[in-house]
This record gives C-alpha cells, sequence and structure tokens, in this order.
C-alpha cells in the first residue's frame, strides 16, 4: 500500500525532476513527507508567485517542465501571474496545488477558493485529482500536454484526503518519445517557390524559434541560405552569432531602424512568430511584402498578421528542408546588407558617452563588454527592456531572456536565479528597474541561502519608467509614477549579499567584473538617466518617419 502523495513523488521523479521550486502549507504536509525521503531537491521560496517565475524559466531553458507548489486557497493565487507568465510565454510547467479534504468539509469553507476554475483560462489542463490511483497516468497526462507544441503550464489540484490515501500500488507511466508532425512536401514546394521568386527576402525569427533544441537548426538555415534576418523580442538569440546578415531586432512595432529592412523585403519568412508578442512588424492588406509563416502551428490569423502561406510542423525540420531546397540557390540583396550596416551603426550611437546618470545606451554597451558569449542577462520589464532589446547583440541562442508576451514585473531576479542554478559555470546576470526588482526582491534571501552566483544589476530613477515615459509621450502631465527606494546597498547586505554603488560611467565596467571575480550574491546600484527615450526613441525616430506611433 501508499500513499497518494508517495504516488505522486514517484511520478515525479519518473519525468525527471529534480526540484521543485514554491511554499507548502497545511494541505501539501503529506506530499512535504513523501518529498523528504526522495531524491527531489525542495527549494524554498519567500513568494509563490518567484517559484513560479523559477519553475516557467526552468521550462523556458531546458525544455522540460520545471514544477512548483502551493498551498490552496492564497497560495495558489499566487501563483496566477506566474501561470500566465508561461502561459503567454509557451514554457512548460506543473503548478501543484493543495486543497482542503474533497471527501469531508471539517473546516468548512475556509480558505477554499475554485482554483481549477481559476486556473483555467491561465494554462493549458488544470484538474483536480479525485483519486490516488489515478495519480501516475494524470502526472505523464499533464507533462505530456505541458511540452506538447505549443508548450505551457499544467495544473494539478491534490485534495489533502487523497495525498493521505493509501491504495494499492500503481506503477509510474513509461516515458516515450512523441515525434513532431513533418510540414508536407507541397508546403515546403510553395514556400521555396516564393522565396526564388523575391527580390529581397527577409527572414524574421519569432518566440517559437527560441526552443532550446532549435539553435542548430535556425543557425543552419541562415548559414545556408545567406537570408538576411531580424528577430521580435523573444525571439531574439535564437541564432547564433557570426553570420553577419543579422539586420536587428524588433522593439518597437514601426517606424524603427530595423522597419527599414521591412519596407525593403518584398517577402518575409516569419519562423516561429507567435501573435502573443507585441508586433514587430505590422502587415498591410495590400502594398506590403508577402509572409511565409513557418510554424509547430498553423498562423494566430490577427488584423496585423495575416500569411500568404504556411508551413506548419516541426520547425526545424522544415528550415532544414528549406535549406537544403534553397542553398546555393540564391543571391545576396547588396542593398539590404548595405542597410544592415547603416542600422547597427545607429543602435551603436553614443554607446560609449560617459555622461552620469548612465544613459541606457551606456549600460548596454557595457553589460555586454562584461558578458562572455555564453552569459545569460535575464531582464526585468522596464523602459530599459527596450533598450536591450535593440543594442544588446546576442552570439549563442538564449543568452538574452526577456517577457514581451505577459510583459510582467517581478520576473527578472527569479528567472536570473534559475538560471544561475542551472548553469553554475557560466556568468548570470538580473537587470532589473527598481520598480520591478521590489516586487520579488525576497528572494535575494533565497539567492544567498542557494549559495548562488548571481549579479543583480538595479537601474535606479526612483520611478515606474516606462509608464512616465509613455505619460509624457502622450501629453500628460508627470503624475503618479514617482517612489523613494530603500539603500538598496545596505538592502543587500542586509539578506548577506553584497552591493555596490556606481558613481561614474567609467567605474561600471570595473564594478561588474569585481562582483563577478567576488563570487555569490552581489546587487549593483546603478542610477539611470531615461532623456534618451524621448531623444531617440520619439524625436529621432519620428523626423526619420514623421507618421511613427511610438504606442
Amino acid at each position: 500500500m501508499r500513499k497518494g502523495s508517495q504516488l505522486l513523488v514517484d511520478a515525479l521523479e519518473n519525468e525527471g525532476v529534480d526540484r521543485i521550486f514554491g511554499v507548502p502549507g497545511e494541505e501539501n504536509l503529506d506530499f512535504l513527507e513523501s518529498l523528504r525521503t526522495s531524491r527531489i531537491e525542495l527549494v524554498l521560496t519567500r513568494h509563490e508567485q518567484a517559484a513560479a517565475f523559477m519553475a516557467a524559466t526552468h521550462g523556458r531553458l531546458t525544455g522540460r517542465p520545471g514544477v512548483c507548489l502551493a498551498t490552496l486557497g492564497p497560495g495558489a493565487l499566487n501563483f496566477s501571474t506566474g501561470a500566465a507568465y508561461a502561459h503567454l510565454g509557451a514554457m512548460p510547467m506543473i503548478l501543484i496545488t493543495g486543497q482542503k479534504a474533497v471527501m469531508s468539509a471539517r473546516q468548512a469553507r475556509f480558505q477554499i477558493v475554485d482554483i481549477v476554475a481559476s486556473m483555467k483560462p491561465l494554462t493549458k489542463m488544470t484538474r483536480q485529482i479525485v483519486s490516488a490511483g489515478a495519480i501516475p497516468a494524470t502526472v505523464r497526462d499533464a507533462f505530456r500536454v505541458a511540452m506538447d507544441e505549443r508548450p505551457g503550464p499544467v495544473h494539478l489540484e491534490l485534495p489533502e484526503d487523497i495525498a493521505a490515501e493509501e491504495v494499492d500500488d500503481a506503477p509510474v507511466i513509461p516515458i516515450h518519445p512523441i515525434e513532431r508532425a513533418i510540414a508536407p512536401e507541397t508546403a515546403i514546394d510553395r514556400a521555396v517557390h516564393a522565396v526564388l521568386a523575391a527580390k529581397r527576402p527577409l527572414v524574421m525569427i519569432g518566440a517559437a524559434g527560441s526552443r532550446p533544441w532549435l539553435a542548430d537548426a535556425l543557425s543552419g538555415f541562415v548559414s545556408r541560405t545567406g537570408l538576411p534576418f531580424f528577430n521580435t523580442q523573444m525571439g531574439k538569440g535564437a541564432v547564433t552569432g557570426g553570420s553577419n546578415l543579422y539586420m536587428g531586432t524588433a522593439a518597437l512595432s514601426e517606424g524603427d531602424y530595423v522597419h527599414e529592412a521591412v519596407a525593403r523585403a518584398d517577402l518575409i519568412v516569419a519562423i516561429g512568430h507567435d501573435t502573443v508578442e507585441k508586433p514587430p512588424f505590422l502587415m498591410q492588406h495590400a502594398g506590403g511584402p508577402k509572409v511565409i509563416h513557418v510554424g509547430f502551428q498553423s498562423a494566430t490569423v490577427e488584423q496585423v498578421y495575416h500569411p500568404d502561406i504556411e508551413v506548419i510542423g516541426d520547425i526545424g525540420a522544415s528550415v532544414t528542408a528549406l535549406a537544403e531546397r534553397l542553398e546555393g540557390r540564391l543571391s545576396g540583396d547588396a542593398g539590404m546588407l548595405e542597410l544592415r550596416q547603416k542600422i547597427l551603426a545607429r543602435l551603436n550611437d553614443r554607446a560609449d558617452e560617459d555622461r552620469f546618470p548612465l544613459t541606457p545606451q551606456r549600460i548596454v554597451h557595457d553589460v555586454r563588454e562584461v558578458m562572455p558569449d555564453d552569459g545569460i542577462v535575464c531582464l526585468d520589464n522596464g523602459m530599459y527592456k527596450i533598450w536591450f532589446a535593440r543594442n544588446y547583440r546576442t552570439h549563442v541562442a538564449n543568452t538574452l531572456l526577456l517577457d514581451n508576451a505577459l510583459a510582467t514585473m517581478g520576473a527578472g531576479l527569479p528567472s536570473a536565479m534559475m538560471a544561475a542554478m542551472l548553469y553554475p559555470q557560466r556568468r548570470v546576470m538580473a537587470v532589473c528597474g527598481d520598480g520591478g526588482f521590489m516586487m520579488n526582491s525576497q528572494e535575494m534571501e533565497t539567492a544567498v541561502r542557494l549559495g548562488l552566483n548571481l549579479v543583480v544589476v538595479i537601474l535606479n530613477d526612483s520611478a515606474y519608467g516606462m509608464i512616465r515615459w509613455k505619460q509624457a509621450v502622450d501629453g500628460f502631465e508627470d503624475f503618479g509614477m514617482r517612489f523613494g527606494n530603500p539603500d538598496f546597498v545596505r538592502y543587500a547586505q542586509a539578506y548577506g549579499a553584497k552591493g555596490s554603488r556606481v558613481t561614474s560611467a567609467e567605474s561600471l565596467v570595473p564594478t561588474l567584473e569585481a562582483a563577478f571575480a567576488g563570487g555569490g550574491v552581489h546587487l549593483v546600484d546603478v542610477p539611470i538617466d531615461y532623456a534618451e527615450n524621448t531623444r531617440v526613441l520619439v524625436d529621432e525616430l519620428r523626423n526619420r518617419t514623421p507618421d511613427l506611433d511610438c504606442k
């Protein structure tokens, strides 16, 4: 005889789970006891939201679902933002929550919320486990659903009486590989014909192109075809560096320098575009370039995205097949490559300016200088995300992690913590605004307790900078966006971390280098001057493109 909680742990071990992130509660105690004697490590966080962000980032970086744990009611509801983060960002994860007994009601309705119903719009699947004997099959199905394209979160609710229920031993379900469907030859033929007929084809790589296993296939496609490419924010880093074909990142929807390449193209091969992202370009109903959609799933047709040709199937197999048919048959567009140099030159403008507080361009430049090719930068959400998306050059796949789907604040530090756990030999940096950092700053204690090597950069402007900028762009008065901050150096030290404050532009690089060299968790307080937002992202682009809409 085995308890339901033990069956759940056995099933998780069968799936290769080695860590669970979370904050347990009374309703998880049977599961916690079974976990105590297992091979799975419990990573205790200080808030359930951070646990969910960590589990989602595990899924994003490995392709295998991360797992997080919370109790019922308030603990489970704290998972909501993390579930939405994974759902919109296509990150596989499993959320496990507790619940009061379902066979009795000895505490009446105390703390009871219908979590299964609340998770339904935020997950691919949500299910209450009502029989201990069904746990092995339920877990196997949950992992299969979470990993199947399009990946995302799955929620399982384990009531405490089901966790404590003793049943005859139920064996785990063996894992078997599932091959992804391959696009039909007729679709490949149509795409090849369209590319060969185009005079100025351009490739765009979207969020689904950043799956961990696609880097080689996409990099090979670019090098074999010689096609210039740009990417969406979440497609950034999908192709390894060195091709000299990268045109830039679409940090805005239109009017930026990279959109000169879009305007020049007569065909765009959109690989892995997910319309959950802010549009990287706006399709016109007439007069614009034709679009080929290459994806795991058929395109979601939107007002601004309605492709002409679709190649549906495993993206790796599709781009490899396209490369085999196109290699050696395309002649590069000299005008596009000339344009590349102009675009990149504009993005490097004022990157070494010594103004203080530091400009976003200087911060991006200096972070790139201290990060090796395989170093991982995890961004929270704020105005700086646009600057990093535009200006930060990646050389290795999945080394700039940002969220352009839910675009929630508070995810940067937990995401970087997960990256540091997975890749302890690589440099990992969290870049957070002061507003986003304070939303989950308590996880500094978790990072110190876990002994992580992690540098946390706080871009300090004492305001919700992005919304303040939008407020100014839209002509509103400066109101409701300013706040005070703690002394971040002393704040870090209070958690047992190290802290430094940058006091001049030239001190940023040596401060970051010293932080990495010293090891452990090190917070660096960096004052930032966002005046460049208006100069570059409004005035400069508007003067270049009079009809620019910066929204």
